[in-house]
């Protein structure tokens, strides 16, 4: 059997009755970092055999992961924090169980978008979750144009290296927008500042920036707008002024909102006067 086990996210003591008793009961572990979950399991006395499980080995430990589940084995699955499969290792293995009818169950616990979501101040009415933003700025830009436009909270992750660049882009792509940034969760220097990306990025202008970082997009007002009362034209020309679009960028998005093809909004706003 084997079991998806949700692990603290920063506090040691956020961690469920369900889930020591199981890691207890388990013939091994899988661990992302062997030596970063030994903290944890020493800290609730817990005493198993540890396997790496990571990204770059996944593909080379799930056959021997499947063979000692078909041997009855009991084998718990935990990421260094959070919920396992959550841009953590943990969906192949759970496909591959699914492909060979093998039963397994996930204990639920931290999730690091769930608890940033929960305290940021935005809409927990309709959100998404995006994981971690792309590093190229080319990609990052398209993945920002299309966050802003979704017509509800994104939950986004992002390295503290990385921060003030994307912080930046936004403020160039929609300067108004509001943000959230949950830092260092259920840990001891916990913050979470909330504003627009300029503001933000004076608030941190002169400071290191540490921890894990969850990055949240509120949904703009003009999402809630009926399109259609603008012609393509006029709506294109709103979607470049508002978040800052080439006239291709606003194009392809224009399209994509009308459910359109792309061609035809270009040949709209391009025809003869």
């Amino acid at each position: 059997m084997l079991y998806l086990i949700a692990t603290p996210i920063g506090n040691l003591g956020d961690i469920t009755f369900r889930a020591i008793e199981t890691l207890k009961s388990c013939d091994y572990i899988l661990c992302e970092d062997t030596r970063h979950s030994l903290s944890l399991l020493r800290h609730y006395a817990i005493h198993k055999p540890l396997m790496s499980y990571h990204k770059f080995n996944e593909e080379t430990q799930i056959p021997q992961i499947i063979r000692d589940l078909k041997d009855g084995k009991q084998i718990g699955l935990i990421s260094d924090a959070g919920t396992p499969g959550i841009s953590d290792p943990g969906s192949r293995l759970v496909q591959k169980c699914i492909d060979e009818n093998l039963q397994f169950f996930a204990l639920p616990g931290a999730c690091a978008a769930i608890q940033a979501v929960t305290c940021s101040g935005l809409s927990t009415e309709r959100f998404q979750f995006w994981g971690f933003l792309p590093r190229q700025n080319s990609e990052l830009k398209q993945d920002l144009q299309n966050i802003l436009l979704y017509s509800g909270t994104t939950i986004c992750y992002e390295s503290p290296h990385r921060l003030l660049n994307t912080l930046q882009l936004v403020s160039e792509l929609a300067p108004d927008h509001p943000l959230a940034v949950a830092r260092e969760l259920t840990k001891k220097f916990e913050e979470i500042k909330r504003g627009t990306a300029q503001e933000l990025l004076a608030y941190w202008k002169d400071m290191p920036l540490k921890g894990e970082i969850v990055l949240l997009f509120s949904a703009k007002k003009e999402m809630d707008i009926d399109w259609s009362q603008w012609s393509p034209q006029e709506h294109v020309e709103i979607m470049q002024k508002n978040y800052n679009l080439s006239l291709q960028e606003a194009i392809k998005i224009v399209a994509k909102l009308r459910h359109v093809p792309k061609r035809e909004i270009y040949n709209t706003v391009h025809k003869p006067d």
